[in-house]
């Protein structure tokens, strides 16, 4: 039986949509902003979905290319935004742990862009390998690289 491609992109998506906004927001300094970046990052999954060939596992390739699309978006912000009401209600969110995400998050913009995915994925509970596969560092870069975020988030 032939696969249909919208049907296994809308099962990508379905997956995936929660850790896809995850990186935008992590990226995105208003909830506009992440929805176009959560937009993007859809339309570049679109674009590559055809051509993936499996040599990372699919979740792999969905947070290096949300991540991609992001650092790619924050360099040339100057994408027309559409509004999109599809994503997680995070910005929305009332109490002590949204103000705590929110400072964790403010923390966390005011890394280098690199630094921002590598906090991610590791907030996502990646292991180490896939953060460096995803990244495209090794395994050890990356252990250093969280203690060193660590003590620089500590710091703000």
């Amino acid at each position: 039986m032939k696969s249909n491609l919208n049907t296994d992109f809308e099962l990508l998506v379905a997956d995936h949509k929660s850790t896809i906004y995850s990186v935008c927001y992590m990226f995105a300094e208003t909830r506009p902003e992440a929805d176009d970046l959560f937009q993007e990052v859809l339309i570049n999954l679109w674009h590559g979905f055809k051509s993936f060939r499996g040599d990372s596992s699919l979740r792999s390739w969905v947070y290096r290319v949300s991540m991609n699309t992001c650092i790619s978006y924050k360099r040339k912000k100057n994408i027309k935004t559409v509004p999109l009401d599809i994503a997680p209600g995070i910005f929305e969110a009332d109490g002590e742990e949204n103000h705590q995400t929110e400072q964790l998050r403010q923390r966390i913009s005011k890394l280098e862009p690199v630094d921002r995915a590598i906090v991610l994925l590791w907030l996502e509970s990646l292991p180490y390998d896939e953060i460096a596969s995803i990244i495209g560092i090794s395994v050890n870069a990356v252990g250093v690289r969280l203690v060193r975020i660590r003590e620089k988030l500590k710091s703000l």
